[in-house]
């Protein structure tokens, strides 16, 4: 499929290239002015969070031929919307996209609520051709993890109170043993503490 070009954007922001395609995930105004970046061939959105699905992001972004592939809590908003609940498949120009479990299992608001409830917002891997990229979305360590085929590169949420300490990012890395990590969705990172502490067969990247 060529060569797979990464760029980490911010908060949970992710632009591929690949093919001649551009692939965004979750892009998000307030980390990264998407104005006169490269127009979207596809957007993935993996919840309805504020900061994950943002019109004034994608807007600058979007043509009248943009596909987008989304969670069920986003919805079909019009014919270019596919909607993917947990462990449902599709393919994208020849790229295989599966939607991940993603949620929280202890992290909760104020009112005692989860703040991502099971079944509502997706991961997502997508397969180029065998080279398989995880995005985790706003997840906790959850047992679903482990029945994921192998993963080349990872991204993974550090950051409290919505997704994983510092301890449960490094275990949930170790689990997967991706070749390549990001941590992203992070407030803060300390880069040398997580190296320490991860598989010496992990790159972290950051």
């Amino acid at each position: 499929m060529g060569e797979l070009q990464v760029e980490v954007l911010g908060h949970a922001s992710v632009r591929f290239g690949i093919g001649g395609k551009t692939i965004y995930a979750d892009p998000y105004s307030e980390v990264h002015d998407f104005a006169g970046n490269p127009a979207a061939d596809l957007i993935l959105i993996t919840h309805n969070h504020y900061d994950h699905y943002d019109e004034k992001a994608y807007g600058k972004i979007q043509t009248p031929q943009t596909k987008f592939i989304v969670s069920q809590n986003v919805g079909h908003v019009d014919g270019r919307y596919t909607v993917l609940a947990n462990d449902e498949y599709c393919f994208w120009e020849g790229i295989g996209i599966f939607a991940a479990e993603a949620y929280n299992i202890n992290r909760r608001n104020p009112q005692g609520e989860l703040f991502h409830p099971r079944g509502v917002g997706n991961g997502y891997v997508l397969d180029f051709d065998g080279f398989k990229v995880y995005l985790a979305g706003d997840t906790e360590p959850i047992p679903e993890m482990q029945d994921l085929p192998r993963i080349d590169l990872a991204f993974l949420p550090k950051n409290l109170p919505y997704t994983m300490t510092d301890e449960e990012f490094i275990k949930a890395a170790n689990q997967l043993k991706p070749k390549f990590l990001y941590a992203y969705h992070y407030f803060e990172i300390d880069v040398p503490a997580l190296r320490a502490k991860l598989d010496p067969s992990i790159a972290l990247l950051n």
